[in-house]
């Protein structure tokens, strides 16, 4: 099992910036994909950024150039640097863990991007 605690979410301006955090705990193994998806008010949840314990990073277009995915293997933790916030950004943020066939879920951290 695999546990995943999420912070940093909040309500910022449009063209402000935060930094989401996602910790894991548990049954931890290298090879490992960590990501993170949102969903917004009756939208599909969607792919924003991935990355690969080894580095290989994937983002989807709509934040290409302004999120930023990184992570600390040692921590066991994944950050998510959001730039240059739209309106459109706004969704519930969830984290994810997976590994082979299994996929692990934050609780989720509400991002809203308002004036």
């Amino acid at each position: 099992q695999v546990q995943l605690v999420e912070s940093g979410g909040g309500l910022v301006q449009p063209g402000g910036s935060l930094r989401l955090s996602c910790a894991a705990s548990g049954s931890i193994f290298s090879g490992n994909v960590m990501g993170w998806y949102r969903q917004a008010p009756g939208q599909q949840r969607e792919s924003v950024a991935t990355m690969t314990s080894s580095g290989y990073t994937t983002y989807i277009l709509s934040v290409k150039g302004r999120f930023t995915i990184s992570r600390d293997n040692a921590k066991n933790t994944v950050y998510l640097q959001m730039t240059s916030l739209k309106p459109e950004d706004t969704a519930v943020y969830y984290c994810y863990y997976q590994k082979g066939l299994s996929t692990y879920w934050g609780q989720g951290t509400q991002v809203t991007v308002s004036s």
